[in-house]
């Protein structure tokens, strides 16, 4: 019965953040209200609140969504090149960089952030720690499986600025993917095998 219910209220706020994320996109995170999402997605407006609390709790909620989705992605494109770094490197940061380009909700925020209006933004720059840690935790853990006589200290700073500089790049793109991918995937190399020149 507690799986029933559980299961029930994960769709309930599948279908809440569905409708917030269709909102961002179609207006920008500012347009969203608590009452259209509400609207969108068949529910009251106080269960809304109820799920998420505030709207601030309904951004997080789906800037967590992303995340994870990325962090799924990223690490289906690491255990597809196995023990090869260099190669894993350059398909999950290649993989990052184009799907953000192309993500619509990423697209809204940085269009929203451009325009003068930065309530989604903090969730990739300032207030990334979700972002950092999840990321940087799914680098950790192929890490772990491939480099094990790395040191652990050193891994977890290569993971760490791996992922700040491929969230930069993101916010402030100024290459071609590829090519920002080459280099990114050179400097991983360099920072989670420090013996290789």
């Amino acid at each position: 019965m507690g799986e029933v219910r559980d299961a029930a209220r994960q769709r309930l706020r599948d279908s809440i953040v569905d409708a917030a994320r269709a909102q961002t996109i179609a207006g920008g995170w500012d347009g969203v209200r608590m009452g259209g999402v509400a609207a969108a997605a068949g529910v009251s407006r106080q269960t809304v609140y109820n799920e998420f609390g505030t709207k601030a709790g309904l951004a997080e909620a789906l800037a967590q969504r992303e995340v994870d989705r990325f962090v799924t992605d990223v690490r289906a494109r690491l255990d597809e090149h196995g023990d090869d770094l260099r190669a894993a490197a350059y398909a999950a940061i290649a993989h990052t960089l184009a799907a953000a380009a192309d993500n619509p909700l990423i697209k809204a925020i940085l269009t929203s952030a451009r325009g003068g209006s930065d309530e989604l933004l903090p969730f990739l720059t300032t207030r990334a720690e979700l972002v950092l840690t999840e990321s940087t935790a799914v680098l950790l853990e192929w890490a772990g499986g491939h480099l094990p006589a790395a040191d652990p200290a050193a891994l977890a700073f290569a993971a760490d600025t791996v992922v700040r500089l491929v969230v930069s790049h993101i916010v402030l793109p100024r290459s071609p993917v590829e090519q920002t991918a080459d280099a990114l995937a050179t400097l991983a190399t360099r920072l989670f095998l420090p013996g290789i020149r």
